[in-house]
């Protein structure tokens, strides 16, 4: 007897699995004033998921697994080279975005310094298909 309400021995032993992706839906996040205020959904829930990835510090709230947050804030205010930047924040970047299953891939990174701030921008395909171009981050 199982305990399970699916009668195992009637699954088609030939079906394959289909992934899906959860809801995007969470609540707005007021990053200037740190308040929350409202629900977002699809592409503006992402977004701000990519925000809010790489401006956590990955390893350092309990609350966070291990994949989630950035290490970009090792490299920031640091005397790196350009060419060290450009090699460095967009692999930070992806590894702090791309395990999200809603996320295929982050490309075309352009990166300013602006004294110890960087404005990072860059495209972010999505795995429905869709792309959001000029995603811009300053951290």
């Amino acid at each position: 007897m199982t305990l399970s309400p699916v009668n195992l021995e009637q699954l088609d032993e030939n079906a394959t699995e289909t992934a899906v992706i959860g809801t995007s839906k969470t609540y707005r996040i007021d990053f200037e004033r740190g308040e929350l205020g409202g629900i977002i959904n699809g592409n503006e829930a992402i977004l701000q998921f990519i925000k809010k990835a790489i401006m956590t510090a990955r390893s350092r709230f309990l609350i966070y697994n291990d994949d989630y947050g950035c290490e970009i804030e090792d490299i920031i205010g640091q005397n790196v080279s350009s060419e060290l930047l450009e090699e460095e924040v967009p692999r930070l970047i992806k590894e702090a975005i791309e395990y999200d299953d809603r996320i295929e891939s982050a490309s075309n990174f352009m990166i300013e310094r602006n004294g110890e701030r960087l404005q990072v921008t860059f495209t972010v395909t999505l795995t429905n298909g869709n792309t959001l171009q000029g995603v811009s981050v300053s951290v």
